[in-house]
């Protein structure tokens, strides 16, 4: 039998509130994250534990019974738990996922800033796609997600339901390794047949390269000799010589400053970008509250990284 833990807390919490909507919130998770979790704990025990035909829900007798088990299980593991760590609830670190370039290059510098205004804060930081990223806060897999915001839209999320902090602006540059005279190896404006390093097809960054070039006579000279989801990749491709790339500033600021790299087209070419860090209003964890609420006291400036 492969149980999660998070199942038996989940059904000890349905068992005293009778409500899957107010369980999620105790739980802090969104309903339908709620509502299939309970069933992966009915399927792990093969039997239905919750009558859900009745308003407010009830549970089986078969649920009844496991209930006193799930009890005891959860409160000798927590009592465990808390022995061994010696953990409180305020010091929880908060789960936070964020786009592969902002994880390695913008979260170290703008969590230290924002320590220094509030004070330590706790984290766990997993790198993943904004796709990926996406579905683990809608299904309360984490607490904040760190990603981008584009002007063209590309990432649909609903404003009351996952309300957001602007708390950076980026522009992706086209860049391109030097020649010898320090100009572009790869030029936008003068090369008929351009190298071009490109994101893959679901990746954020790609969607929003690809939004410019839509209906621009450029991509018609740009011809794709690399792809990979992240920018990162991309820099040490451009750094190699092998092309063009689109890449947010802050990942090779200090590499057009020292002029390894160089801008491969003019500003017009450049892509503003906003990073925002999201929540889901649905889920209430005390950490995530008490976060927000500071950071909204917090000046604009101060939030900008």
């Amino acid at each position: 039998m492969n149980l999660e833990t998070k199942w038996l807390e989940d059904f000890v919490a349905l068992a005293g509130t009778r409500s899957f909507s107010a369980s999620a919130r105790q739980r802090h998770v969104t309903q339908p994250a709620f509502s299939r979790r309970i069933r992966a704990l009915e399927q792990a025990v093969d039997v239905t534990l919750v009558d859900r035909s009745t308003t407010p829900v009830g549970l089986t007798p078969e649920g009844q019974l496991f209930l006193v088990t799930a009890r005891n299980l959860v409160e000798q593991l927590n009592e465990s738990l808390s022995h061994l760590r010696g953990l409180s609830i305020a010091n929880e670190a908060l789960d936070i996922v964020a786009a592969h370039s902002l994880a390695l290059s913008f979260y170290p510098p703008w969590i230290s800033r924002l320590q220094k205004g509030l004070g330590e804060l706790p984290t766990r930081l997993v790198a993943m796609n904004v796709g990926e990223a996406i579905h683990v806060l809608r299904e309360g897999n984490c607490d904040l997600m760190l990603a981008y915001y584009d002007p063209f839209a590309t990432m649909q999320l609903d404003a009351e339901v996952f309300p957001s902090f602007s708390i950076g602006k980026v522009n992706m540059l086209p860049v391109s390794l030097p020649d010898e005279q320090g100009k572009p190896l790869f030029s936008l404006q003068h090369d008929a047949s351009i190298p071009y390093l490109s994101y893959t097809q679901a990746a954020f960054l790609g969607r929003t390269v690809r939004m410019l070039l839509k209906n621009d006579p450029l991509r018609m000279k740009l011809r794709t000799v690399y792809e990979t989801a992240m920018a990162e990749g991309l820099k040490g491709m451009v750094l190699q010589g092998a092309g063009v790339a689109w890449i947010p500033d802050f990942c090779i600021r200090e590499e057009l400053k020292s002029g390894r790299l160089v801008r491969a087209g003019e500003q017009h070419w450049d892509i503003p970008l906003e990073i925002r860090l999201y929540r889901c209003s649905m889920v209430h964890k005390p950490g995530v509250e008490r976060l927000w609420r500071q950071m909204v006291k917090l000046p604009r400036d101060f939030l900008q990284a």
